[in-house]
C-alpha cells in the first residue's frame, strides 16, 4: 500500500523539468544532512530546524523520486542503494551552490571584488589602463572585467546590471542613471596634407560641408557627436566610409 501512494504521488516521466528542481531543491540539504549523520534527530539539532519539519521533507522527497532512500529503524536510518546514489549527485550539487555562493560574495566585496568596467575604443589604449592603474595602486586586489563596446550597447549593459560603471561620450542625461563628466578630448577635423583646408589653423565646420567624412558607425558616441556639431553648422555629413574602430 505504501509503494502504491508514492507511486501515485511522486512526479510523472512527463513533469516539467524545472518543476522537479523545484520542488526537490529545498529538501536536498536536508537529505544530505540525515544521511551524513544517519539520524533524524541529531540531524535536526544540527541544522536547526523541527524534527518534525525534517522528517516530511524525508518522506515527500521519497515521494517525489518514488523510491525508498533511507531504510528506517526507529530514528535511525541508513542509506538505501538508489539513497546512495542519491547522496553523491546531492553533494556535488550542494558543493557547486556554495562555490557559487562564495563566487558572487567574494565578487561582491569591496576589497577583493570584480568590477565590470564599460569604456569606448577610442579609450582603451591610453585612458583607461591609466586609471585602473591609479585605482589598483590603492586597491591592488580588486579586479576588473573589461568590455569594449560603442556607448548606446553599453547604457544598455549598465542599465540590464551587466556593468557596474563605463566611461562614455557624450555625458548620457538620463534620470535613471549617474553620471560624472571627467574630462574633455579635443575634436579636430583631420584632412590630406594636399588638401585646401590643410594649411589653416582654424577653420568652421560649415566649410567642410561639401566634403566626405570617415567616422564611426551610427550608435557609437563619437559618430552622434559629429552628427550633432554638422547639424549645429547647418548640414548632415556626407559618410564616404564608417567603420567600428577609431583607429581604422
Amino acid at each position: 500500500m505504501e509503494h502504491q501512494q508514492r507511486s501515485q504521488s511522486r512526479l510523472s516521466p512527463s513533469s516539467d523539468t524545472e518543476d522537479m528542481v523545484m520542488s526537490l531543491a529545498p529538501r536536498l540539504a536536508y537529505f544530505a544532512g540525515v544521511a551524513r549523520t544517519e539520524h533524524v534527530t541529531r540531524a535536526a539539532q544540527e541544522m536547526d530546524v523541527p524534527q518534525s519539519t525534517l522528517s516530511r521533507a524525508m518522506v515527500r522527497l521519497e515521494q517525489d523520486l518514488g523510491v525508498d532512500l533511507f531504510a528506517r529503524i526507529g530514528r535511525t536510518v541508513s542509506l538505501t542503494p538508489a539513497g546512495r546514489t542519491f547522496l553523491g549527485s546531492v553533494e556535488r550539487a550542494l558543493a557547486e551552490i556554495q562555490r557559487a555562493a562564495d563566487e558572487v560574495r567574494a565578487d561582491a566585496d569591496p576589497a577583493t571584488g570584480k568590477v565590470a568596467f564599460g569604456f569606448l575604443h577610442t579609450m582603451g589604449s591610453e585612458t583607461v589602463p591609466g586609471l585602473i592603474r591609479a585605482f589598483r595602486a590603492d586597491h591592488p586586489r580588486v579586479r576588473f572585467s573589461l568590455v569594449q563596446n560603442y556607448g548606446e550597447a553599453m547604457i544598455e549593459r549598465l542599465r540590464a546590471g551587466e556593468l557596474d560603471l563605463c566611461l562614455t561620450s557624450p555625458v548620457p542625461d538620463a534620470p535613471d542613471l549617474v553620471a560624472r563628466r571627467l574630462d574633455e578630448q579635443k575634436l579636430r577635423l583631420v584632412v590630406p596634407a594636399d588638401h585646401p583646408l590643410a594649411a589653416r589653423r582654424r577653420v568652421r565646420l560649415a566649410e567642410a560641408a561639401e566634403e566626405s567624412f570617415v567616422t564611426l558607425e551610427p550608435g557609437y558616441g563619437l559618430r552622434r557627436i559629429t552628427d550633432d556639431l554638422c547639424q549645429e553648422a547647418g548640414f548632415k555629413p556626407r559618410i564616404a566610409f564608417e567603420g567600428e574602430e577609431a583607429e581604422t
